[in-house]
C-alpha cells in the first residue's frame, strides 16, 4: 500500500521573481526524501500557465516547455485532484495531499495563490490570505508593525499615476520624509527586484520610475548609511520559534538582486556576532512580529540594526523566504540544529496541522432550539 505523501512544488509564476523561485524549487525538489513523497512539479509560466511533467523544472530552466501537461485546479471544496487539460475536457493527474509554493513575488506570496488553497481545502506550506498579503506589502506591514509599537524607517507611500502625473509633487513629498539617502521600492515585490538606493534628487526620479514598473504602489523610506543586516528565520503555527540570528554583509552598496544571486562576494555571517542580549532580542521581535501578522509555517525577518541611528529596525518579513543554496532560511535553521530534509518536513506537516486545524471551524451557524 502506497502511504507517501502525494506533494505538489509550484514554481515559476507571474512575477519579477520568477526565475529565482526556479533556482529554489531546484533545492527543494533535491532535499524531498523519494520514499516519503510521491512528487508533482508543477511550473507556471509568465504569461500564467501551468504545466506539470516528470522534468517540469528542467523544461522551465531551459525555457523548452511546451511537451510538458497543461494543469489545473478547480476552486471547489474538498476537489483536491489536479487535472490536465485535453483540449476541452479535463482528466485526472494527480490527487495531492498538500502542495509547495515556491512563488516569490505577486501571485506567489501575496495571498492570490493562498486563496485558491484555502476555496478547496487543500493543504499548503507557509503563511495563509491574511498573513500572505500583510507580508508581502511592505507599506501595510509598515502600519501593522507601528500598531504594535515595532520600529520600522519612515516612509511614504506613493501611487504609480503620482510617480507618472505628478513627478515634481511626488518628489517634494519624498524629500519630507528624510534627508538623502533614500531608498525607493515596490510595495509588492521581493529579491531586491525593483529597489534603488537614491542620494540626489537625480537618482531619486530614476527610482521612482524604476519601481513604479514592478507595482502600483511605491514605498519610499529613509535610508541608513552602512547598517548592519540581520535575519531570523521563523518556524511554526501557533507556537512558532526563531532560529539563531545571522547577518549579511553585501557585496555591493546594498544586498541587490545581483548581491544575492549573481556574484559570490556576498558574506553570511552564522550566527551572527552579537551578545545574548542582542540575540534574544532579535529574536523575540521575529516571533513577535510573526504573531502580528498572523503568519504561518515559516518566515524570514530582517532587521536593520545601528546603533548610531536608533538601534533595530524591522525591514521586512518574507513568508516564502528563499530555498536557493544560499539562502539564509536553511542555512539559519541547520546552524540551529534542522537539517534541509527535516525542515521540509516539518513544514509539510506543519501545513497538514494548519488545514487540519482550519476543517474544526464551523461554516454553517444552526440555530440552539
Amino acid at each position: 500500500m502506497n502511504n507517501k505523501i502525494r506533494i505538489g512544488i509550484l514554481f515559476g509564476g507571474r512575477s519579477g521573481e520568477h526565475e529565482v523561485s526556479l533556482m529554489s524549487a531546484r533545492s527543494v525538489l533535491r532535499a524531498l526524501d523519494p520514499d516519503r513523497y510521491e512528487i508533482y512539479p508543477i511550473g507556471i509560466t509568465h504569461a500564467g500557465q501551468w504545466l506539470a511533467g516528470e522534468d517540469a523544472l528542467d523544461a522551465f530552466e531551459k525555457g523548452k516547455t511546451g511537451h510538458l501537461t497543461p494543469v489545473t485546479l478547480l476552486p471547489q471544496a474538498g476537489q483536491t485532484t489536479l487535472y490536465a487539460i485535453q483540449g476541452q475536457s479535463l482528466t485526472p493527474y494527480a490527487d495531492l495531499d498538500v502542495i509547495f509554493p515556491v512563488l516569490h513575488g505577486t501571485f506567489g506570496e501575496d495571498g492570490t495563490i493562498q486563496g485558491l488553497f484555502e476555496l478547496i481545502g487543500l493543504p499548503y506550506v507557509g503563511a495563509g490570505v491574511l498573513g500572505s498579503s500583510v507580508g508581502m506589502d511592505k507599506a501595510l506591514f509598515k502600519d501593522v508593525m507601528r500598531a504594535n509599537h515595532i520600529p520600522v524607517l519612515d516612509s511614504i507611500v506613493l501611487s504609480r499615476l503620482d510617480v507618472e502625473k505628478g513627478m515634481e509633487d511626488a518628489i517634494a513629498a519624498c524629500e519630507k520624509v528624510s534627508a538623502y539617502p533614500l531608498f525607493t521600492k515596490p510595495a509588492n515585490l521581493g529579491s531586491s527586484v525593483g529597489i534603488t538606493k537614491v542620494r540626489n534628487r537625480s537618482d531619486l526620479y530614476e527610482g521612482l520610475l524604476e519601481a513604479a514598473r514592478f507595482d502600483r504602489r511605491v514605498l519610499v523610506e529613509r535610508g541608513l548609511e552602512k547598517p548592519r543586516e540581520i535575519e531570523v528565520s521563523v518556524l511554526g503555527n501557533d507556537q512558532p520559534e526563531a532560529s539563531v540570528p545571522g547577518e549579511v554583509r553585501p557585496s555591493d552598496d546594498f544586498y541587490t538582486y545581483a548581491a544575492k544571486y549573481i556574484d559570490e562576494r556576498s558574506e553570511l555571517i552564522i550566527p551572527a556576532r552579537l551578545n545574548e542580549d542582542e540575540q534574544a532580542k532579535f529574536r523575540s521581535l521575529a516571533v513577535a512580529i510573526f504573531k502580528a501578522i498572523d503568519c504561518a509555517g515559516m518566515a524570514r525577518v530582517d532587521f536593520l540594526y545601528s546603533e548610531t541611528a536608533g538601534g533595530i529596525y524591522v525591514s521586512e518579513v518574507n513568508t516564502i523566504p528563499g530555498f536557493t543554496s544560499i539562502s539564509m532560511f536553511a542555512k539559519l535553521w541547520e546552524a540551529s540544529g534542522i537539517s534541509y530534509p527535516e525542515l521540509i518536513d516539518r513544514l509539510v506537516s506543519l501545513a497538514l496541522e494548519r488545514n487540519a486545524d482550519q476543517q474544526r471551524t464551523e461554516r454553517q451557524y444552526r440555530r440552539s432550539a
